[in-house]
């Protein structure tokens, strides 16, 4: 079997239609192995697409030959070793396609404009009127439009979709069903929907730190805490309620009359001392909350390592993986890359998983 890297859950909207990306037409099987080896490994050479995927050597060199000609991947610079001739290692041109991610959150929508490497283009944030995820922001079709507009109409043609990444239980249905029928209609591009957690998920084994783990247990930390088992490549959850009041809100909740939100204390460049003890009690309760996960999680599987993902600082999130590793024994506990977004930036990896990678 060949050595297939990590495949992302189906959206819950697979394309039926063409649409999207007119200047690219990916449609073999083998093309679509040899684009999901270069997103799993990054720049590769073609011996070892076939050392990976069983693929021939003629066979490997007519589809990379062919996806270099669609513009889709590039060579990089020869590689000269002790014997024989030099190797040369192919990559996805970051220029080769693009993608929209929507993540609609507690208090704000997140949109951002991909490349194909996951390089943020563009982004955009909405703020909500009144904190609640459970609503379709009124600007946020004509938001999309404007970003569009922003960028060259080669680029344009070049974007493979938008993926929406929801919050469980979402209920603007109506209006959702709304931009979805406008956004396809207008500017032609499909809309793929996924679980917000699970789509950031995506995003960090896809274009993150995860890219080279098989297994692990992935957490998000947002106004709740939400996790995710990843088992040979595949995102898991399970069928009970996996959002715990440990986040955010919660870290809010104990600030108390301060009434400082946690916006505006990651705003400080350098915190406040004031606050330390709070910050200090909420990361413990984290820790806590993740070391029990981990440990329930240790009783069917072997997980060894955790990823966690957020938008609070960089140095936080640090802090608290330094500590779970402290705590759980044989544990490694690493901060997930994707910082500006990173449920949108996953929502934006659904598109490519639909058009240019095999599942399993």
């Amino acid at each position: 079997m060949p050595d297939m890297r990590f495949a992302p859950p189906n959206p819950i909207r697979i394309a039926d239609r063409a649409a999207g990306l007119n200047a690219v037409s990916v449609r073999s099987y083998n093309e679509r192995l040899v684009l999901s080896m270069l997103l799993q490994h990054g720049s590769t050479t073609r011996f070892d697409i076939g050392e990976k995927t069983g693929l021939s050597a003629q066979t490997v060199s007519v589809i990379v030959r062919s996806l270099e000609q669609e513009g889709l991947v590039t060579r990089g610079e020869a590689q000269r070793g002790r014997m024989g001739p030099p190797t040369i290692p192919m990559g996805l041109n970051p220029e080769g396609a693009y993608s929209i991610g929507i993540s609609i959150g507690f208090r704000t929508t997140d949109i951002v404009l991909i490349d194909f490497v996951g390089g943020v283009i563009d982004s955009e944030t909405l703020r909500h009127v009144s904190p609640g995820a459970d609503h379709v922001h009124p600007k946020l079709y004509s938001t999309v439009g404007t970003l569009l507009a922003k960028i060259s109409k080669a680029r344009r043609r070049r974007i493979a979709g938008i993926g929406l990444a929801l919050p469980e239980g979402f209920g603007d249905t109506r209006e959702l069903a709304t931009f979805k029928e406008r956004a396809e209609a207008d500017f032609g591009l499909e809309v793929f929907v996924q679980n917000d957690v699970t789509a950031a998920a995506n995003g960090e084994s896809l274009f993150g730190v995860a890219r080279d783990l098989d297994n692990y247990l992935f957490f998000y930390i947002g106004a709740m805490v939400h996790t995710r088992l990843i088992l040979n490549h595949q995102i898991h959850r399970s069928s009970s309620t996996s959002a715990f009041d440990v986040g955010l809100l919660h870290f809010e909740r104990a600030l108390g009359s301060n009434g400082v939100s946690t916006e505006d204390l990651w705003r400080r460049s350098e915190g406040s001392p004031q606050y330390a003890t709070a910050v200090e009690r909420w990361k413990a309760d984290c820790v806590a909350l993740l070391a029990d996960k981990v440990r329930e999680a240790r009783q069917f599987v072997d997980v060894g390592t955790v990823v966690l993902s957020s938008y609070v600082p960089r140095d936080l999130c640090q802090s608290i993986c330094d500590d779970l590793s402290s705590r759980e024994q044989g544990l490694s506990a690493v901060v997930g890359s994707i910082h500006l977004a990173p449920k949108a930036v996953g929502a934006a990896s659904l598109p490519y998983a639909s058009r240019f990678t095999v599942a399993g």
